[in-house]
């Protein structure tokens, strides 16, 4: 057991644990912060490009990823629901459980199910269905900015899941052991609201009316947006703040307050978020650059390359493709083909609890994702574009 898992009381093999350990950035999170800080009060454009960002992904995404998990783990805490129990005492319903809880926008509905086959509670079918169905935390981005796109992307990921999850299932039927978690928790229990989460959800209740009202495209007046600025950036800040501080790695416990949960997934989402639109935004802004016309020159490789981006492990790498795509320089053919292969942050656990089922779940997603990347791509060019 490491010092730092010891001193958050996590088992060795948790998959928090072993989230953690496999995580690049658990040591960045100063050098992050204060780089993010300095960019937002920079002088000149950079700085004017640098807070801009800040104010769409907190209105644009953050509100509305918090407005979701609080409704969503306030009602897990309302109704007792244990969504972990319920799949494995599960058996002919395994596989469109595990989708749902995949395709579930987050991580957390994988890495249960990630969970429960390492314990040798699911079948391998239930674990590549919900691999297939989870678009991890990009899930949340899109919803947010292009909600026809998600109304498309998390249904046919849903059907994908379940039809590879059967096939897998059909010709697959041993389980692959691995190191088993039944008891382990996600992350380190935070058993308490704190002032920072009250703090936050006072902040990001006005900041959701902001988000509704660009939603739905009225104009402020001049007082109003100077108002909505400095919300959205006190509630970035907070975030900042939240996330430098924060000794949860990616999902929070299930057994933590909703409110306290809610801030912690938020901060972590933001984040991967502000980093994929500064990287665009600056990228438009000071390179000369044009992406759309770049990435046109390979475009009957783009769902190939949406696949290959999906099978880097993170929210990070699928958040940027995302984010892409929302500003029209890939089609909705990548964006399909990295929603169905990307597992998020479910495949650090997977590959630490079960290397050799992680490697085969990540081949057999990349089948429905390129058949239904290349499938846009040559029957719908436009779609959705």
């Amino acid at each position: 057991m490491t010092t730092q898992t010891a001193k958050l009381g996590l088992p060795s093999r948790s998959p928090y644990a072993l989230l953690l350990r496999l995580n690049p950035l658990k040591n960045m999170r100063t050098v992050i912060v204060l780089t993010l800080v300095i960019l937002a009060l920079w002088p000149g454009e950079l700085g004017q490009v640098t807070r801009s960002m800040m104010h769409d992904a907190f209105v644009g995404v953050s509100v509305f990823v918090a407005a979701t998990l609080m409704l969503v783990y306030g009602s897990e805490k309302l109704f007792n629901v244990n969504l972990g129990d319920f799949l494995r005492r599960q058996t002919r319903l395994q596989i469109p459980i595990a989708t749902l809880l995949g395709m579930s926008p987050g991580c957390a509905g994988a890495i249960i199910v990630t969970s429960a086959y390492s314990s040798g509670n699911v079948t391998l079918g239930a674990l590549v269905a919900a691999l297939t169905g989870t678009m991890g935390d990009a899930a949340f981005l899109l919803i947010a900015t292009k909600p026809m796109a998600a109304a498309v992307v998390m249904p046919l990921s849903l059907v994908a899941g379940i039809i590879t999850g059967m096939i897998v299932d059909r010709f697959h039927k041993k389980q692959i052991p691995g190191r088993a978690c039944t008891t382990c928790a996600i992350g380190p229990s935070i058993p308490h609201i704190r002032h920072r989460d009250i703090m936050f959800g006072l902040v990001a209740l006005p900041g959701l009316g902001l988000g509704l009202l660009d939603a739905f495209q009225v104009t402020p007046s001049p007082l109003m947006a100077t108002i909505g600025t400095i919300i959205a950036l006190t509630g970035m800040a907070l975030i900042l703040l939240i996330w430098l501080v924060s000794p949860v790695l990616a999902i929070s416990n299930p057994e933590d307050p909703a409110l306290t949960r809610m801030t912690e997934e938020t901060s972590f989402i933001t984040i991967w978020v502000l980093s994929a639109y500064l990287g665009y935004a600056y990228l438009d802004a000071f390179s000369g650059l044009d992406l759309a016309a770049l990435f046109s020159t390979v475009a009957i490789a783009m769902p190939l390359i949406g696949v290959l981006i999906g099978f880097i492990p993170g929210c990070g790498p699928q958040i940027l493709v995302t984010t892409l795509y929302i500003n029209g320089v890939v089609p909705f053919s990548a964006l399909i083909a990295n929603a169905i292969a990307n597992d998020g942050d479910a495949l650090f656990p997977a590959i630490a609890l079960n290397p050799k089922a992680a490697l085969l779940a990540t081949i057999y997603t990349s089948f429905p994702a390129l058949v239904l990347g290349y499938a846009f791509y040559f029957f719908a060019p436009g779609f959705l574009n």
